[in-house]
């Protein structure tokens, strides 16, 4: 489990607070089809997923890198980080919200929101 650096910052932090904030950041970023998945009452793994995509491995490893930065800027917390060296697919645990930032054709590829999002009939 990820530790929070400043503990009080941590305490009153909230899964709705640090979803917008990394919600922004993407933004910010230019990051494109940004998704957002609810998992509440679905998954043990956190509260919401967001998925979203980078044009280039560049462009994905820098919006990772940033998002990584604001969180522990604004939150005091650390968050775990695989794939950002080869940039075609970084996972982002923020302990509450997990983070995917994809090349296009690698989202295309897995299709996460697939799995994740409710089938629609």
């Amino acid at each position: 489990m990820i530790q929070p650096a400043n503990n009080k910052a941590a305490e009153k932090t909230t899964s709705e607070m640090l979803l917008a904030r990394i919600l922004t950041s993407l933004n910010n970023d230019k990051a494109e089809d940004i998704v957002q998945i609810d998992l509440r009452g679905k998954s043990s793994i956190g509260d919401y997923m967001i998925i979203a995509s980078g044009r280039s491995s560049r462009q994905v490893s820098a919006i990772s890198e940033k998002l990584v930065d604001n969180i522990k800027q604004d939150f005091g917390r650390s968050s775990k980080v695989e794939g950002k060296g080869a940039g075609d697919w970084v996972l982002i645990d923020a302990g509450d919200i997990i983070v995917h930032v994809f090349r296009p054709e690698v989202r295309e590829f897995y299709q996460l929101e697939k799995m994740w999002q409710p089938h629609k009939e």
